[in-house]
């Protein structure tokens, strides 16, 4: 048995898609994608729908609103959230009705702590990442709605084994310091990589397997296994050779890797050869026994597909459903 909890060869997506029509999305992705679906986020349908949006919905007790500025924390909860929960109330009930019967993995996406405290302002006009108590109450909130989340999924598709999916792309500026203040003629300290681990492990939902997505250069991968991600989402094209020992830290130790293959916006798709040719690469350059491929990696496009066509996007879909077949395959047998 695997330790995993997917089939070997597997593939998935990212999470955002294009257009509005969100029951077929919900069934382009369970038809592309039978062995590890997800529900889909149209960002596309304004506001609300977007990523911050919608995961400051779940948020318990802090109550956001937009502002010319962006997303901002309200007195109340407003229009705004009631769009935002209004969305994904709708995303739910598709996803109720086109999974019946469903019984197998199914994932689902949020946006992560760090990401959303660099984004989202506090009601003075400071981004919340600027006050180190307002992050560990957007944490601790965040921990909450999504503990509310997943028991909701739960309960309409109860033959699924839910996998949770914590958007960090902000993670690694909020590291570096080079996130702008709200004016945008300074910059915000810092945080320490301890720091960062204690308030994303504060929202990974324990019981659950959990994977963190980061799709910026430099991903911080001990922050993220410290803080306790089980598996790391990230875009193959990105990586730099200084990255491998690292990457091949967290495999040995057990972790999964979700490695972005294809692009998230319109080109030309390459075979599906092509596609697979990262993973089973780099999988050798790190001396891997083949064995462990096609269970410890699975493979999706480069970032969500928000960007791209319908068109396209199941496409895409599709090119990595079929590339991670040739994860099974042994890398030796294919050079020779």
């Amino acid at each position: 048995m695997s330790e995993f909890p997917w089939d070997a060869a597997s593939a998935t997506g990212v999470g955002s898609h294009p257009g509005e029509d969100h029951v077929e999305t919900l069934r382009m992705v369970f038809g592309e994608l039978p062995g590890l679906p997800y529900l889909p986020e149209l960002p596309g349908r304004g506001v609300g729908a977007d990523m911050i949006g919608r995961t400051a919905s779940l948020l318990v007790d802090m109550p956001v609103e937009v502002r010319p500025s962006g997303w901002r924390v309200a007195d109340r909860p407003g229009r705004d959230m009631r769009r935002a929960r209004d969305h994904l109330t709708r995303d739910l009930d598709a996803l109720e009705e086109v999974a019946l019967g469903f019984e197998g993995r199914l994932k689902i996406q949020v946006c992560g702590p760090w990401t959303l405290a660099a984004a989202v302002e506090l009601r003075h006009g400071d981004k919340i990442l600027a006050d180190p108590g307002a992050v560990r109450d957007l944490s601790e909130s965040l921990a909450e709605g999504l503990a509310l989340h997943l028991d909701d999924v739960r309960r309409r598709v109860p033959g699924a084994e839910v996998l949770v999916q914590v958007d960090e792309p902000g993670l690694p500026a909020v590291l570096a310091g080079t996130v702008p203040t709200a004016s945008g003629f300074g910059r915000l300290a810092a945080v320490e990589g301890p720091v960062a681990a204690d308030r994303l492990g504060v929202v990974l939902p324990a019981e659950t397997f959990t994977i963190v997505h980061c799709c910026a250069p430099g991903v911080p991968l001990e922050v993220l296994r410290t803080a306790g991600a089980r598996g790391i989402s990230l875009d193959a094209s990105l990586l730099r050779r200084r990255d491998e020992d690292r990457i091949g830290e967290a495999i040995e130790a057990g972790t999964a890797l979700f490695l972005g293959v294809v692009p998230g916006a319109d080109v030309r798709l390459p075979d599906v050869g092509v596609v697979a040719k990262p993973a089973l690469e780099l999988w050798g350059r790190l001396g891997f026994t083949p064995a462990r491929l096609a269970e410890q990696v699975v493979l999706t496009p480069a970032c969500g597909l928000a960007g791209a066509s319908p068109a396209y996007a199941r496409a895409a879909l599709a090119r990595c459903r079929e590339a991670a077949r040739v994860l099974r395959e042994d890398p030796e047998e294919e050079r020779g």
